[in-house]
């Protein structure tokens, strides 16, 4: 099985209602909150885009190379989903790249996410907001991850899922996490993010954080620890 059904599957049928995701972005004044539920629909579609419109099969590379971010939650999910091995920056010729308005990549297809509050779409000629939507809200693999595959940079299905439950266990059960951590390497993706899956909690991710903001959040949040 993939990352995705390995460490999410399991929340979103435990309760598929509870957030996964509240993200905060204090420069721009803004916060969204998805649930488990929401969530999968954004990964579901994602993962038939890449499969369906783009071929990536279990192994390819993938580029995901955005800033923490719920539109970011939805991507790697999928991604995984479909079994692509998420790379970063310094990994030359992905099959796709997904980059924040005004990136560039170095991968066969470029889409931009626009990372809107709302989830609008950037207007690129490859548009992964616009594009995914006309995609299901169901994914189902063509045949089983296998957990040799790459998934995380150099690291394999059963070695991402190994290191995102050790990471959890330091959490606590089903933690309310406040982080202020970049996804820009394979071990913080793990840290601030699949390590908060595997310990079955939630996320609340503050981009551009305010530091005088951050003490009234992590009440009015009920967070219970912090990473970053």
């Amino acid at each position: 099985m993939s990352v995705t059904e390995i460490l999410f599957t399991p929340l979103l049928k435990a309760d598929p209602g509870r957030p996964l995701i509240t993200h905060y972005d204090d420069a721009a004044g803004t916060r969204i909150e998805l649930s488990r539920a929401t969530v999968k629909n954004w990964a579901a579609k994602t993962a038939n885009w890449l499969r369906d419109e783009h071929d990536v099969e279990p192994g390819d590379p993938v580029a995901v190379l955005l800033p923490a971010h719920w539109q970011t939650v939805g991507l790697l999910l999928g991604a995984w989903w479909c079994g692509a091995r998420v790379v970063g920056a310094s990994f030359s010729d992905a099959k796709v790249a997904v980059v924040p308005p005004g990136g560039t990549a170095d991968a066969d297809v470029v889409a931009v996410a626009s990372l809107h509050p709302m989830g609008l779409g950037s207007g690129a000629p490859v548009d992964y907001a616009d594009d995914v939507r006309v995609h299901g809200d169901d994914f189902m693999p063509w045949e089983p991850v296998a957990g040799s595959t790459p998934a995380l940079g150099e690291s394999t299905v059963d070695e991402v899922v190994a290191q995102a439950r050790e990471l959890g266990a330091a959490l606590g059960s089903e933690p309310r996490v406040l982080s202020t951590l970049e996804w820009d390497s394979p071990s913080a993706v793990l840290e601030g993010f699949l390590a908060v899956l595997a310990a079955g909690g939630s996320l609340v991710q503050v981009s551009n954080p305010d530091a005088g903001l951050l003490a009234a959040r992590r009440e009015s949040e009920k967070v219970t620890r912090q990473l970053g």
